[in-house]
Parts: structure tokens; sequence; C-alpha cells
């Protein structure tokens, strides 16, 4: 292989041809500012226009082209070609995912779930327009920022071994979604959302192997969301011994 080219080994599979998946190699351009995306575009433009993946923004933010680059799962626009020089470098489809083709994955499962755990502000009682804004202080944003930085990548769920496992974990990334609100001075949904994730697939199913903090791109931290939420429920567990329900909040 020149020094100017690097190959990618790109895993294909089309549903209406193939009976399993396979691989194909493809040699690309090594220039230092390409990344893994730059480099399956440049498949997809100049040598195979077959090739199917997700991407969209190229900036880190979307979070569509999250794929498995040499086992690890990564943000292809942000993951570099010369990191893995001389190659071959091997991109596949997220794992933990049913595959819809070739690089594609079917994220159905999360979409159902992430309804589950209410992530978004919830209120007793809002406010009239006429009293004006919900205002926050610096402090009390700062409480939440950090959760609230997922782009719904699913580089956490393919990292997950529960969540390969087992079918029913609500996953890390929407516990993470719930801790964001929980900790919004906005919201009064908490209650709601602990009922959802005190059960089996919610917190519980967590064995805490922390694959999904160490390969977050934007150090959301799922792993300690859950961690909080165990204490929550903990605690939710002792008031509920002691306490009627009216007196629990």
């Amino acid at each position: 292989m020149a020094d100017d080219k690097i190959t990618m080994e790109v895993a294909r599979y089309r549903p209406d041809k193939d009976t399993k998946p396979g691989w194909q190699e493809y040699d690309v351009p090594l220039r230092t500012e390409w990344t893994v995306l730059d480099g399956l575009n440049h498949v997809k433009d100049e040598i195979d226009t077959t090739l199917a993946f997700r991407w969209s923004c190229r900036m880190g933010i979307c979070g569509s082209c999250g794929m498995n680059v040499n086992g690890e799962p990564r943000l292809t626009c942000g993951t570099f070609l010369s990191d893995y020089a001389p190659g071959p470098v091997r991109v596949e489809p997220l794992a933990n995912f049913p595959v819809v083709r070739d690089l594609v994955v079917d994220i159905d499962d999360f979409m159902e779930k992430l309804p589950r755990v209410k992530p978004w502000i919830i209120r007793d009682e809002e406010q009239s327009v006429d009293d004006g804004e919900y205002l926050q202080t610096p402090e009390e944003l700062d409480a939440y920022k950090q959760f609230s930085m997922c782009i719904n990548c699913m580089l956490c769920y393919s990292a997950c071994p529960v969540y390969g496992l087992d079918p029913t974990f609500v996953g890390p990334a929407a516990i993470a979604l719930a801790e964001r609100y929980d900790l919004d001075s906005r919201d009064q949904g908490a209650r709601e959302r602990l009922d959802v994730l005190i059960e089996h697939e919610g917190v519980y199913g967590c064995t805490f192997v922390g694959e999904c903090t160490r390969v977050c791109p934007k150090h959301v931290d799922p792993a300690g969301a859950i961690q909080r939420y165990k204490l929550k429920t903990a605690q939710e567990s002792v008031k509920a011994f002691l306490l009627p329900r009216a007196l629990r909040r």
C-alpha cells in the first residue's frame, strides 16, 4: 500500500441480496485532515455508489454518523484516518442494533424507550404568560448542563454489554436524559421518572461496567447518571418503608 493511501475494510449487508454480512475493501487517499467519514464519502462518490451509511452535520453535533471503527464505537466525523495508518481500518455498524443495510442500523428500540422516561419539562401547574419566563441562575443551568449535551448518537448503547444481553434495559442515554430533567430547576417530574426507572428495566439492569461513559463523545457520563438514580431509588425505598405516599416528595 502506498503511503498516500489507506485500506478501509467496510462491512456490507444488503438484505435483498445477501444472506449474511460480509466485508469489502476500498483504498482511499490518506490525508491528514480526512476523517473516517471523509473516507466513506470518497468511496460513495468515487468508487461504489451502493454503499449505505448515515451522516449529516460533519461537526459532531447531529450524532448520526456513529459506527464501530476498529471495534470501538466512534463518531466517524471526528475520527481521523491518519490515526489508523498504515491501516487497514475496519468500519462496521454499531453493535447491539439490527442492521438495516451496510452501516445503517435500526434505532427504533431506542426511539420507543426514550419517551418512557419523559425527557421533557413537567410542571404540576404552568405559570401564565403574563408571569414571564422561567428564569434560571448560572448555577441552576450548570446543575444539568453536562447531561443536556447528549446527541443521541447511540455510541453508549453500542458499548453497553447489558443492553446487548437484555433487550428490556432502557439504556444509558435515556437514563442520562431523565437525570438532565430531574436536575432542571424548572421541572417537577422527578417522581414520574423515578416510577419508571425504579423497575428492573430501569437503572437496576445496569451492572456499572462504565463503557457508556468512556465512549461518550460529549462527556455526558451516563454511568454517573445511573448511579445517581440508584441512590434516589434507594432513598425512595427507605421513604416507602417509613412514610405514607403523600409525604414522600
